[in-house]
């Protein structure tokens, strides 16, 4: 390790399918996926990197990546007069005639990467979580601990650990003496009984250790290539894991209510319940946190408009994020989260949901707990999300909590 400030390299693993994210996914890899209204998820972890000062970026993709690979070419564009670059890397078949394997696999067949910048430390992220985190911090704890990895780690409810990869810590120290996943009958943190540490899939490396491990991984029998389930078990055997805690982590504008918030918004129902926690008053995640941006590109779009007050025909939003570009004309929307260019004609009424780009309601229609991915036309007096039998006869899908989705295009019969 050199002196002075350590020389770090982000990975961001943005090569995921999403398949419980169907039919969103259907068209887009999952870190591509559009969320509050201006966001693609990726711009969550990538807004993270370079807001810790981590500035040479590389993103790992795969599975679909056109769209994923033109937002971060018009959006992440950063001066390469320091140095500095997020740039999209596509699986290229450098080592063999395979696509990436795994989480692990995708890491190893990079390395080319790595040995071009020659990091101290690299970071590795999802692409697909919605959260705030300062890895500089992270990265300090890691370098003083001599750990060879140092896993993320949240809280959360000790009934929900059968749903995370669960940490169990040394008494005396913040090694990892266990990595146990989706266990059901973990057991509470010794300062908290009712909580359990559950791993973010965000981890710290000292680089030539990091080279070392996927290497390894790549040469043996029955790996799965999987950061999580294969390389730092590994390093949890070994003595050389350390867990961070990230209740203590330190973001500027962060508040009581959402100061350690983390969605993995890898179903139909997290990616719904996450963008409702956008729109409360006072929000569970604040994305008008200025001090801590969250960045993107929503392109050139006019300012939202209201149009038409009179009875029974008012231009409303109420409890609800309006994108640029949204035109609301006699219609009335409610706790919903409207994206660039939607347009919603008089009488129709949106409760509690989700509108992504050029999205057009006509009139008298009603849409409730509904996603409706781009491009799609509600035709006059249809009724979407008021019948479960309904919604699935035309085609839509619809989830076991009764959200409906209609994806990217998607006819809408009269």
């Amino acid at each position: 390790m050199r002196t002075g400030s350590p020389k770090v390299l982000a990975i961001v693993l943005a090569g995921g399918e999403g398949k419980r994210l169907m039919p969103l996914t259907a068209d887009r890899a999952k870190p591509a996926v559009p969320f509050g209204g201006i966001y693609r998820l990726i711009d969550f972890a990538l807004s993270n990197v370079v807001n810790s000062g981590c500035t040479k970026v590389v993103v790992l993709t795969q599975y679909k990546s056109h769209s994923l690979d033109r937002h971060i070419s018009k959006t992440w564009r950063m001066s390469t007069m320091l140095g500095n670059y997020v740039t999209p890397v596509p699986a290229q078949q450098r080592i063999d005639k395979s696509w990436f394997r795994g989480s692990a696999d995708a890491i190893y067949q990079s390395l080319n990467l790595v040995y071009d910048e020659k990091p101290d430390i690299v970071v590795v992220v999802g692409a697909d979580h919605v959260y705030r985190m300062d890895f500089s911090h992270m990265i300090a704890e890691h370098i003083a601990s001599g750990a060879g990895v140092t896993v993320a780690a949240i809280r959360q409810p000790i009934e929900l650990a059968d749903q995370f990869g669960i940490i169990q810590v040394a008494a005396s120290s913040n090694r990892i003496r266990a990595f146990l996943e989706k266990p059901k009958d973990a057991k509470g943190l010794p300062d908290s009984p009712g909580e359990i540490l559950a791993s973010m899939g965000i981890y710290v490396f000292t680089a030539d250790v990091l080279i070392d491990a996927v290497t390894r991984d790549a040469e043996r029998e029955g790996s799965k290539r999987d950061m999580g389930g294969d390389i730092v078990p590994d390093f949890v055997r070994r003595g050389e894991a350390n867990v961070y805690d990230v209740k203590d982590n330190p973001i500027p504008g962060s508040t009581d209510r959402d100061h350690g918030y983390w969605r993995d918004v890898g179903t139909i129902d997290s990616y719904y319940d996450a963008q409702m926690d956008l729109i409360a008053v006072h929000p569970v995640f604040n994305l008008y946190n200025y001090e801590w941006p969250i960045y993107t590109d929503h392109g050139n779009y006019p300012p939202a408009k209201f149009v038409f007050d009179s009875a029974g025909r008012v231009g409303l939003a109420l409890d609800s994020a309006v994108s640029p570009g949204v035109v609301i004309s006699g219609g009335h929307v409610a706790h919903s989260v409207l994206s660039p260019g939607v347009q919603v004609h008089s009488y129709a009424s949106i409760t509690d949901s989700v509108l992504l780009d050029f999205v057009e309601v006509g009139r008298h229609a009603t849409i409730h707990r509904a996603i409706i991915d781009k491009n799609v036309v509600v035709p006059p007096n249809v009724s979407i999300g008021m019948d479960r039998e309904h919604d699935l006869d035309r085609g839509f899908t619809v989830t076991d909590s009764g959200i409906t989705v209609i994806g990217k295009g998607q006819k809408v019969r009269p």
